[in-house]
């Protein structure tokens, strides 16, 4: 049951990689991968609680699993397409990438990275479901706790990006300027990307949900196991895209240095000080 579950993800993420590669070669559009990120998790979610309902297993932690990534992707899929990423326009840190690169330089770049290490890590992230699936131990009051505050990291980001969207909105508005440029009120006072922050805590709880069905292993195997990987390489990758994203805002907003320096990146704190000049 548990490999036949993880071979049908595998099909599943490798028929999606063809297709985001054939796609992106045929509309020389690459955001592909952006339009079924909160998309492909949901499914591979609910195959794995599909086969523990199928096996006849407690499955109350899968379907729970499943419910809370449904969550995600609605709110996710929702955002995007306000912001017009199902009507076909590229994510701009793309094009930007695509101008410092050769043409091969960037294709190698489109296979390897954007299809298929981030379908890659939409198949890691998951995989505290997998652990799941392999230990149907009874749901329980550790369950309860992470699956509350992955609804609670949920609304953190449901807000953030509600803040954002009224910035930008209000922006048009005023005829593309509003000073600084940026948004710095709301969350966005305490950190440079609360979106961002909630958006990996909610996969690190994912994973704890995956750790508390395989606790009874002790902490290494159990509490700390090899599922982690997804959660820690997404970490990995939102570092190093805001890095190149605020590379980008810095260049074209002077004020973007002295909010850098007084407001932590993306776990939410207490702003510094502000420079009296700035």
């Amino acid at each position: 049951m548990d490999l036949a579950a993880l071979t049908a993800v595998i099909a599943v993420a490798a028929a999606t990689c063809v297709a985001c590669w054939v796609l992106s070669l045929i509309t020389k559009d690459t955001s592909w991968v952006d339009r079924i990120w909160s998309i492909v998790p949901v499914v591979y979610v609910w195959i794995f609680a599909g086969f523990a309902i199928g096996a006849g297993v407690d499955a109350t932690r899968l379907v729970v699993m499943a419910v809370l990534v449904t969550l995600w992707g609605a709110r996710l899929t929702a955002n995007f397409a306000r912001k017009g990423g199902y009507a076909g326009v590229e994510d701009y840190r793309w094009a930007i990438l695509r101008g410092r690169m050769t043409p091969w330089q960037f294709q190698l770049f489109n296979v390897f990275f954007i299809v298929l290490y981030q379908n890659a890590l939409l198949v890691l992230i998951t995989l505290p479901a997998f652990v799941a699936l392999q230990h149907p131990t009874p749901f329980g009051a550790w369950d309860v706790v992470w699956s509350l505050l992955f609804v609670a990291f949920l609304v953190g980001e449901l807000t953030a990006d509600q803040q954002q969207w009224d910035f930008h909105r209000a922006k048009q508005r005023a005829g593309g300027t509003l000073e600084p440029g940026f948004l710095t009120t709301g969350l966005f006072r305490y950190s440079r990307h609360p979106n961002f922050f909630f958006e990996q805590a909610q996969w690190w709880a994912f994973y704890a949900l995956g750790a508390v069905a395989a606790s009874g292993l002790g902490v290494v195997g159990g509490v700390l196991n090899w599922s982690i990987a997804g959660a820690a390489l997404l970490t990995a990758l939102f570092i190093g895209s805001t890095v190149f994203t605020e590379s980008i805002s810095a260049s074209r907003y002077p004020a973007y240095a002295e909010y850098q320096r007084s407001t932590s990146m993306l776990v939410p704190l207490p702003p510094r000080r502000r420079r009296p000049h700035a």
